[in-house]
């Protein structure tokens, strides 16, 4: 068995080396058991976004430096391996400022749709990546609002519906916006059909009900992408909380003709946790997947927090406990400040990036998440994975070379011992405090 351990307080990242050798004084062990033959979903990936600000920032790095985030990220035998990522369609909080592909007022034939903005900054980083993972990404596409003027109060930001007489225009843009990536070496997997859709934001948001995001799925989406050969990209709904997944969830699946074009529900982690309702949607419609699209570190950078890297991994093996196939982070990297962004609603990222030094630093969430992404092979399946203490959190793969991935986590200020057991094999170990190992079984 080899061990990679990130441990606070210690110099370990992501280091290959023995777990603490269990003591007498610990007490009594846990017990995680793993069962290799009782496997659930197949894993689709790991990855973040790619923002305007992410790419901005990036730019504002030296060739060196920028070479070096992307192998952090993206290269598959000494970075995370990351395949599966995200990337707004017209602007986000995290863009420059607010633009849409689709920008002369009343444009309905799409005469004047343009990526040009995207191609300044976000298009040569995502292309980057490609280069450095040695192959396309899977890439979804999230638009924060439509253009201004489809909007009900003519302008991208504090909300506002779609109206009804655009609607149709509106899902044509997904697919020039497709189109227009794949002239570009850029394959999109997947659109959501809007981000949080229930916020009103002071920067770009546009609000769906349920039953308009069903509507808008059966009516113009789905048809759209169909007519055009674009029936392979997925089509996922929700794209926010997991408060109200459910009932979203509830409405959109219920009706046949919607549901038939719908890949999954995406959801993000902002407010209360609400693991449970995750497992309901897979639950009440096994046949729909499951992907975490959105989280981040609100209220700033947090530079040097290790809460950070917990809180990923917390969410990370219950969500995917319960059935999540994928793990997208939010802003891929962000400058000193948590931004750029065009409101000033700063966040934390895996990478920040001091712009003033051409440097780079890794945040606790940039190691916590490479226990998953470095490990977890595309295509892997969740297997049955049991610990009998709350405090040793934990999830289980097998690859579909046959390893098998055992992910442990102690968030306790204590060592933690345990005892793996393993095809009828036990291996006797303990977690260093506030830590997070990856164990990997021939």
């Amino acid at each position: 068995m080899r061990s990679f351990v990130t441990a606070h307080g210690t110099e370990l990242r992501l280091t290959q080396t023995g777990l603490l050798p269990p003591s007498d004084d610990m007490g009594p062990p846990a017990s995680l058991w793993i069962d290799p033959e009782r496997s659930f979903q197949t894993m689709e990936g790991f990855g973040g976004a790619f923002t305007e600000a992410a790419a901005h920032s990036w730019l504002k790095l030296s060739e060196l430096q920028r070479e070096a985030v992307l192998k952090a990220y993206f290269d598959p035998v000494e970075g995370h391996g990351y395949s599966f990522c995200r990337v707004h369609m017209n602007s986000c909080d995290f863009s420059l400022g607010n633009y849409a592909h689709a920008a002369t007022p009343g444009d309905v034939a799409l005469s004047d749709f343009s990526i040009e903005r995207d191609e300044l900054a976000l298009l040569p980083f995502i292309i980057a990546a490609q280069r450095v993972a040695g192959k396309p990404l899977k890439l979804l596409a999230s638009p924060w609002s439509p253009p201004a003027w489809m909007k009900s109060h003519g302008q991208m930001n504090h909300g506002g519906h779609l109206l009804p007489q655009y609607r149709d225009a509106w899902a044509r843009c997904y697919v020039r916006f497709i189109q227009a990536y794949a002239e570009l070496g850029v394959p999109i997997w997947g659109v959501s059909v809007q981000n949080e859709p229930m916020a009103v934001q002071r920067w770009d948001s546009c609000i769906y009900t349920a039953e308009e995001e069903r509507d808008f799925v059966r009516d113009h989406l789905g048809p759209q992408l169909e007519a055009a050969g674009l029936g392979h990209v997925k089509i996922i709904i929700w794209d926010h909380n997991r408060d109200l997944m459910v009932e979203r969830a509830g409405t959109v699946y219920a009706d046949s003709a919607a549901a038939k074009y719908v890949w999954g529900t995406g959801f993000h982690w902002y407010g209360e946790d609400h693991f449970d309702h995750v497992q309901l949607v897979h639950d009440a419609w096994p046949d729909k997947q499951l992907l975490f699209t959105e989280g981040c570190q609100e209220g700033g950078p947090h530079h040097g927090s290790w809460d950070l890297g917990e809180r990923y991994a917390r969410s990370m093996i219950n969500d995917i406990n319960r059935w999540t196939v994928g793990w997208i982070d939010w802003n891929l990297l962000l400058d000193q400040q948590g931004g750029p962004n065009h409101v000033g609603n700063f966040c934390s990222a895996p990478i920040l990036v001091r712009t003033d030094h051409d440097s780079f630093d890794l945040q606790s969430s940039y190691h916590y998440i490479g226990h998953f992404a470095r490990f977890v092979q595309s295509g892997a399946r969740r297997i049955l994975c049991a610990s009998t203490r709350e405090a040793l959190e934990a999830t289980a793969f097998v690859n579909p070379d046959g390893s098998v991935v055992v992910v442990a986590m102690n968030r306790t200020e204590q060592p933690l011992p345990f005892s793996l057991n393993a095809r009828s094999v036990s291996h006797q170990a303990a977690l260093p405090p506030r830590s997070i190992a990856t164990l990997l079984l021939p």
